[in-house]
């Protein structure tokens, strides 16, 4: 009896985890069985044990099918074990199919896988693929309001621009996006306005900058299409020649001066140098004046110069101090008494 018992309560445990379960994925079922997007009890339970969120994608297989997709639970399971948003990627092959674009699941996939973390989604590249958008260029949240670029004439031209694009849903995946894009046209209006002889030719044809730039092709290898460049501002800004010519001026002064300066370096070095040959050869002299009383001596002692010759030598002497004291004269030109 007991036994008995026992096996009784343990089917009614087993009858409510059964119901329990049925409850828990009947309202799922049944919504998918009336929308007619059937999906059977043994997928449920299987997503529910791969810990899918069958909730989400049932109701992902409704909107698709009400859309007149066929896509199944196998490849909408898939999609989210790979890290994809399921929702969007189906509203994105949804509204691409609306707008007669042509767009599979698996290149859908592959857009919203690729746009993960990028701020950017696989439904925002359909809808520009669909509504262009346009790009500012340069991006305002970089920093810059304005490409500068300098004419031949050494005027600086500063431009703002918009560029309208479409996205290549065919090259978006592996293609270059948006910062890309406002490179090559910021590139594309440096290097017209640097060939352009003048900046008044820039004033005057606004729409030259946009032909030359459009007929570089900018758009090869990127996830866009460009349909049209736009000036939407052109102002003149500094004389960059002037100031480089002047800067250039000022170098070349600088240059001038510090060459000055080395010449008269050398012309002060030179000066002192001849300053001490001077003081040496008076060294040498009064050194050679110094030898006269020691060679008059010695001719007195080898008898080479006798007294008269000494007394007459001295008169002599005396005789030139006097004449050379007459012939000096003061400050006024006239001979000191």
């Amino acid at each position: 009896m007991d036994i008995t018992l026992v096996f009784i309560i343990a089917a009614a445990i087993a009858g409510l985890v059964v119901f329990g379960i049925v409850i828990s994925f009947f309202s799922v079922w049944l919504r998918a069985w009336l929308a007619g997007a059937y999906v059977g009890f043994a997928s449920l339970v299987a997503m529910r044990l791969r810990q899918v969120p069958y909730g989400l994608i049932v109701d992902a297989r409704i909107t698709a099918k009400k859309a007149g997709l066929d896509i199944t639970i196998d490849d909408l399971e898939a999609h989210f074990l790979a890290g994809g948003n399921v929702v969007p990627t189906v509203h994105a092959l949804i509204a691409a199919q609306k707008a007669k674009i042509e767009l599979d699941w698996n290149r859908s996939c592959a857009i919203d896988l690729a746009t993960k973390g990028s701020g950017k989604s696989v439904v925002e590249a359909v809808r520009t693929s669909v509504d262009p958008k346009v790009i500012d260029c340069p991006n305002p949240e970089a920093g810059r309001n304005t490409i500068d670029g300098v004419a031949k004439d050494g005027i600086q031209v500063k431009v703002r621009a918009r560029v309208t694009v479409r996205t290549n849903l065919d090259r978006f995946v592996g293609g270059a996006k948006e910062e890309t894009i406002i490179a090559r046209v910021g590139e594309g209006i440096v290097t017209t306005i640097g060939s352009a002889d003048t900046y008044k030719f820039v004033l005057e044809s606004p729409d030259a900058i946009s032909k030359v730039v459009l007929d570089r092709g900018l758009d090869v290898g990127s996830a866009f299409e460009i349909l049209s460049i736009d000036i939407a501002d052109v102002d003149v800004g500094d004389n960059v020649g002037a100031k480089l010519q002047e800067a250039q001026a000022e170098a070349n002064k600088s240059i001038a001066q510090a060459q000055a300066e080395i010449r008269r370096a050398a012309a002060v070095a030179v000066e002192q140098e001849m300053k001490a040959k001077v003081e040496e050869m008076r060294a040498k002299v009064v050194e050679a004046e110094a030898q006269v009383p020691l060679a008059m001596a010695e001719a007195f002692r080898k008898g080479n110069l006798g007294v008269m010759d000494y007394y007459k030598m001295e008169n002599i002497k005396a005789d030139t101090d006097m004449r050379s004291s007459i012939g000096e004269s003061d400050d006024d030109g006239k001979p000191t008494t």
